[in-house]
């Protein structure tokens, strides 16, 4: 297993890691990713032990804290072996105060985590999304102080627009504080807007991307094909619906997959290992996070490390996955001699 530093810390992680979304399935949407139980993530996190990956990575929303509370007792007794990342920020209670980035709910979620995860410490703890209510200076000073106090040992966020890490980088060094070394975002082959900002960004400021949903909400897992239906029941069909997920253009899908499929013949390797691959060569990308339901899908995954696709590939799915730039970076890719950031 590759392992790579984590933004500008001095901290490395494994280049795959598990996502816990289908721990618990304890409603109707988490049940569109998974419902393991006990038994099931233990066999799991056994599984990408043997292979070296031992991130996992998780958060409080997640089927309502039961996937923290499964993954906690699937690490019992291997703590010291294992990376848990974990996020708050989302609503987790029916109070005013059970959501945001404030002192009061950022230190009852940590808590709260700490308490489902059976640990101490949170290696890395990420902000779920930006909250524009609470001052980012009192956010930050909240994750300093549960830095220093030893609760968590570093800090990430997710879901940020460029502007809402940058401002909170600025802060970060105004007053000395622990700084943001990850980013969780959505990015993979179907999805590539991360490239336009925060990827230029990441490369500048140190601030390495966590992959969530690399295979596209389902897209790019070998099952979608031109001219098929698309098969029931699926995540892709339950998911994107109900939480307003990134919406595909039926078209530039199938040119997707279809240089994928060219892809595989020439390599032997799934459809989904060459997605994953294909990120694992993009700047910045320190992580991908890999969710699998059985034992068969994690392996698969697993299988995605280890080789490398040639650059020939490598262009050929850039070809094939480009979209036009929106406003201003069309304009930036014109002026290369002295805005070499654009990375797409």
């Amino acid at each position: 297993m590759e392992f790579r530093q984590l933004g500008g810390s001095g901290f490395k992680v494994p280049v795959l890691s598990l996502g816990t979304g289908t721990f618990g399935g304890t409603n109707e949407f988490f049940k569109g990713f998974g419902e393991s139980d006990v038994k099931e993530a233990t066999r799991l996190v056994d599984i990408s032990l043997e292979a070296g990956m031992n991130m996992f990575d998780s958060a409080d929303i997640y089927s309502s804290g039961a996937a923290e509370e499964i993954l906690g007792q699937a690490i019992k007794g291997r703590r010291e072996q294992v990376i848990i990342s974990t996020k708050a920020t989302f609503r987790a209670g029916k109070g005013p105060n059970d959501v945001g980035s404030s002192r009061h709910h950022l230190i009852r979620s940590v808590e709260g985590s700490l308490r489902r995860l059976g640990t101490d410490y949170i290696d890395l703890f990420q902000l779920h999304g930006f909250d524009a209510v609470t001052p980012v200076e009192e956010t930050l000073n909240t994750l300093d102080d549960l830095v220093r106090s030893g609760k968590i040992r570093y800090i990430g966020c997710s879901n940020f627009s460029g502007w809402h890490l940058m401002k909170s980088l600025a802060v970060s060094e105004r007053y000395n504080l622990a700084r943001y070394v990850a980013h969780q975002a959505y990015y993979s082959l179907v999805g590539r807007e991360y490239e336009w900002e925060l990827m230029p960004l990441g490369v500048d400021q140190k601030v390495s991307a966590v992959v969530w949903s690399p295979l596209g909400w389902g897209r790019l897992t070998g099952k979608l094909r031109r001219g098929q239906p698309m098969p029931k029941d699926t995540r892709l069909q339950n998911a994107v619906t109900a939480a307003g997920g990134p919406q595909v253009a039926e078209e530039y899908l199938y040119q997707v997959v279809d240089a994928l499929d060219e892809v595989a013949k020439e390599t032997g390797k799934t459809v989904p290992q060459i997605a994953l691959n294909w990120l694992l060569q993009r700047p910045t990308v320190a992580n991908v996070i890999i969710g699998a339901r059985t034992e068969e899908q994690l392996r698969q995954n697993l299988g995605a490390i280890g080789w490398n696709l040639t650059p020939a590939q490598v262009a050929k799915l850039d070809a094939a996955s480009a979209t036009p730039p929106v406003y201003p970076y069309w304009h930036q890719k014109q002026f290369k001699e002295r805005n070499p950031f654009p990375t797409s």
